[in-house]
């Protein structure tokens, strides 16, 4: 009897320990595997030393410029994702890219007659149906808020790509600087306004746009970019190598007619570090012959 008791003893006490060890062993190896996953962007960068950035973070699931795009493309996986900045009648910042309200939302006329207050009443799904009826234009904190969020849980950082179109320097680098998200931006816009950007402060990342390879030394020298827009219709390997001599990076759209597969593998001919597509699944599928 005093066997069988002591037998059932060590038994039990067997299974607890091994329940116990197996648990621990299963979760450090979740976590491991968790640390260690490589996701489409990651292997991308890895295989091709290039990135993507998502156009108004365009993910073909929810409307453009929207905090549900948005989501979406940081669960894809993306280096950037470009947002339109625009300011309110009450000198708010929010996400919208045509100066109009009549493409994408349901509302009418020139954006910047409209309060904050007015502008959330808006549906911002327009020709997504009902599931995205509910969809707001968000504000630059919402926004940034979203990704600041993102980068403190993962390892990959997703970087903003910000389309300056109707936004003093200032509170754009306040609101980006209160989330600590100025160094994980880069800034688009006229030279300009780039110009007072930088003045205001002087690590900003430029990406001034470059229209012809005439303009290349001149403005490299005028803003000093972290990178430049080069249109997609003069690009080729000799400007590509004129430009990273000078230590600059290259950036293009693959938008519209130009976003296809063959431009998607000329880029990694080409040498270029980002491209902005509106189908970054499709990149993704074409260069790393993803499903």
């Amino acid at each position: 009897m005093k066997f069988t008791i002591k037998f059932t003893h060590f038994l039990l006490f067997s299974l607890l320990f091994l329940g116990i060890f197996s648990c621990k062993t299963s979760s450090f190896s979740n976590k491991n595997s968790s640390d260690t996953k490589i996701d489409s962007s990651t292997l991308l960068k890895t295989k091709y030393h290039l990135g993507v950035s998502a156009h108004r973070g365009n993910s073909k699931i929810a409307p453009e410029n929207t905090l549900a795009t948005f989501q979406t493309v940081l669960d894809i996986g993306v280096d950037y994702i470009e947002i339109d900045v625009r300011t309110s009648k009450d000198g708010q910042l929010v996400i919208l890219h045509d100066g109009n309200l009549n493409r994408t939302t349901n509302g009418v006329g020139a954006m910047k007659n409209f309060t904050l207050t007015e502008l959330r009443i808006l549906s911002a799904g327009k020709g997504f149906g009902e599931i995205f009826q509910n969809e707001k234009i968000p504000t630059l904190e919402e926004t940034i808020l979203l990704i600041s969020r993102w980068n403190s849980k993962h390892k990959r950082k997703t970087n903003l790509y910000v389309d300056c179109k109707d936004v003093q320097p200032k509170p754009l680098i306040e609101q980006l600087s209160a989330h600590k998200m100025l160094e994980n931006s880069v800034f688009y816009g006229s030279d300009d306004f780039l110009l007072s950007l930088k003045n205001l402060y002087p690590k900003a990342k430029l990406l001034p746009s470059l229209d012809s390879s005439k303009e290349l030394n001149a403005k490299a020298e005028k803003l000093k970019p972290y990178a430049f827009d080069v249109r997609w219709t003069i690009l080729n390997d000799s400007l590509v190598n004129a430009i990273h001599q000078q230590k600059i990076k290259v950036f293009s759209d693959v938008l519209g007619f130009t976003d296809t597969p063959q431009n998607y593998q000329k880029a990694v001919k080409m040498g270029i570090d980002v491209i902005q597509t509106d189908n970054v699944r499709k990149v993704y599928q074409t260069l790393l012959n993803e499903k």
